[in-house]
């Protein structure tokens, strides 16, 4: 890190700007997952935030820096989520006025969050279908209105602001020897990892990605930011197409091991979290208890931080986080079935080829004609992934023609 770049964080001042504004989130050990992977793991509840994510510690940051001419023409966002809600609380705070563009498939509950923070301080566009879409109109919005834009993690302010996370986490446990976080577009390893590095520089820093994002690994392997031609979006707290040419370099020198996991698994770890713990996650914020299985080996007996980045989970998704859960676990599996043209042959199939545990969940003929039957789209949930082989050993055994969906992405995109 240059020495410019040393001067231009300063998490010490943006501390001291936050107090009173953020809250100093929880830092809590958890039994269950310091007994399952023998070390002790707390975790860093930023999902308890005022606008339930850290961003809104970065967004303050930089805007109530802004000069009273600045403020007064207003503020620019683009943001699918918890930036603009940081930036909507703040905009409030500080009595500026922003406008926010959001794509329009935001769910209404993010929508309407970011209105209910802002309070009357800031005007919501909806537009495009992505976020680079709705980043494109807002540049050019702020263009040309002479407004600010406040980006949501490439810029110094911001990264100090996010650092602030790391001098919370070293106030609460000084001897802490690994930290591991979310990653998206680099806002908050950048900022925490720098501040942890500078005070312990022996910890144990790793980020994480969902594995249809990897956009800080594969900047990390060619040497320099890359945009990615396709991402997944499910993990959409850290769902970015290409990180910042400010956080990159920072990353660089911070994260010790930059890690990847399914999307599936992160699935997983939302349910796990609210069934076990009672403790609702949004994706991103999953992410740095979802690498733990992946990461164990480098975490025996030491005391170890997740930074949960985020609670802002839209309950309309908790049946697809199911099912996406179900499927990389193995218990939920779709087939195209070709039933044989005789009498009683779906019978056949419940009776003999289900196994006493399985369920279908999913029947639909997918072509049916006058005379005869077309093959259907059959899903069925087994109560072990162990009970799959024998599953198709009985669909052989009774002469049932499938094609398994699960190993057909193409397909299982198209029926499913």
């Amino acid at each position: 890190m240059t020495p410019e770049t040393k001067h231009l964080l300063d998490f010490d001042s943006a501390y001291t700007r936050l107090n009173g504004i953020v809250k100093h989130t929880p830092l809590e050990y958890n039994r269950r997952l310091s007994e399952r992977y023998g070390c002790e793991i707390f975790l860093k509840r930023e999902d308890l935030q005022v606008v339930r994510s850290y961003k809104l510690r970065g967004a303050y940051n930089m805007i109530s820096q802004l000069t009273a001419d600045q403020l007064s023409r207003g503020v620019v966002c683009a943001s699918a989520g918890n930036h603009a809600q940081g930036v909507a609380f703040s905009c409030k705070k500080l009595g500026a006025g922003g406008v926010i563009f959001m794509p329009q498939i935001t769910p209404k509950q993010k929508v309407s969050q970011t209105e209910m923070f802002g309070d009357g301080n800031v005007k919501i566009v909806l537009v495009g279908d992505t976020f680079d879409d709705c980043l494109k109109e807002a540049l050019e919005y702020t263009q040309a209105n002479g407004m600010t834009f406040v980006p949501p993690f490439d810029n110094y302010q911001i990264i100090a602001g996010q650092g602030t996370v790391g001098v919370e986490i070293l106030e609460d446990l000084p001897d802490v020897e690994a930290v591991i976080m979310p990653v998206g577009g680099g806002g908050l390893a950048a900022g925490a990892g720098t501040y942890l590095k500078q005070h312990k520089p022996g910890i144990l820093i790793a980020g994480v990605e969902p594995e249809g994002a990897p956009s800080m690994h594969h900047a990390l392997d060619h040497g320099g930011p890359v945009t990615l031609s396709a991402i997944n979006r499910f993990v959409d707290g850290a769902a970015v197409k290409r990180v910042g040419e400010l956080t990159y370099p920072i990353c660089r020198g911070v994260l010790d091991d930059m890690l990847l996991v399914p999307e599936g698994k992160v699935c997983t770890t939302i349910l796990k979290l609210y069934n076990e713990d009672a403790i609702v996650v949004e994706p991103a914020g999953a992410l740095s208890v979802a690498v733990l299985d992946l990461y164990k080996h480098k975490l025996k007996g030491k005391k170890v931080v997740c930074i949960i980045s985020g609670g802002n989970n839209d309950i309309d998704r908790m049946q697809e986080i199911k099912e996406k859960s179900l499927l990389y676990e193995g218990l939920k599996h779709y087939f195209i079935v070709r039933f044989p043209q005789r009498p009683g042959a779906l019978k056949l199939f419940v009776n003999n080829v289900l196994g006493p545990d399985d369920d279908i969940t999913r029947f639909e003929f997918i072509k049916k004609t006058e005379k005869e039957n077309g093959p259907a789209l059959v899903g069925i949930e087994l109560k072990s992934a162990d009970d799959y082989p024998a599953l198709l050993g009985r669909m052989e055994e009774y002469r049932f023609e499938v094609i398994e969906l699960n190993r057909d992405q193409t397909l299982f995109e198209y029926l499913v």
